[in-house]
């Protein structure tokens, strides 16, 4: 997928497309919130089942009374290759090999406590994750997160010089107080900026 796709639809730039990709997404998560995965699939390969069925029968009749020669209606659907080539497996495969090495190496580093501040933040952000897992479930952190994918970028489009305003007066708080834990605490140093 095209970086400038993506960037156009979660800007709204075609709104009809973000639109639909943004409704059907949670309309699909909201599904999932009261059915089971499998129903939710059931339900959706049964309704665009009956669409095309429909859509099929209903051309059928029309060509019937027509009396015309236009052949299948998802002819040119039909005749498309939708194959998946080796080249793009091995690729797809080898960026996800590539991030999950990289990712078990970070975990590697911050669970046998390579650099003593970053495992403390690692386990301060997991520490807080138990909150947030105690208030939500996956599902509803998944709802929240589409929402905010398609609404932040638009609303910081709309307001950059004021979030950036205030993001860089948090920034500042932020790196005043770890500055002050750390020359509190004993074998805390700072890494060079």
């Amino acid at each position: 997928m095209d970086a400038k796709l993506v960037v156009d639809l979660l800007y709204w730039r075609d709104i009809k497309t973000t639109g639909v990709v943004f409704g059907a997404s949670l309309f699909l998560l909201l599904s999932l919130t009261v059915c089971s995965i499998v129903s939710v699939c059931s339900y959706v390969a049964l309704a665009l089942l009956s669409v095309t069925i429909t859509f099929r029968i209903y051309k059928g009749i029309l060509q019937a009374v027509q009396k015309s020669d236009e052949g299948h209606p998802f002819k040119v659907y039909l005749d498309r290759d939708v194959a998946l080539s080796e080249d793009m497996v091995h690729k797809y495969s080898d960026m996800a090999l590539e991030r999950l090495n990289v990712s078990i190496k970070e975990l590697r580093r911050l669970f046998l406590v390579e650099d003593l501040v970053d495992s403390l933040k690692f386990a301060v952000v997991m520490w807080i994750l138990t909150y947030v897992g105690a208030l939500f479930n996956g599902l509803t952190l998944l709802i929240l997160a589409l929402i905010g994918v398609f609404s932040c970028p638009v609303i910081y489009e709309k307001n950059q010089t004021q979030i950036d305003h205030y993001v860089a007066l948090v920034k500042n708080q932020i790196k005043d107080v770890v500055g002050k834990i750390q020359a509190k605490v004993p074998g805390m140093k700072r890494k060079a900026d």
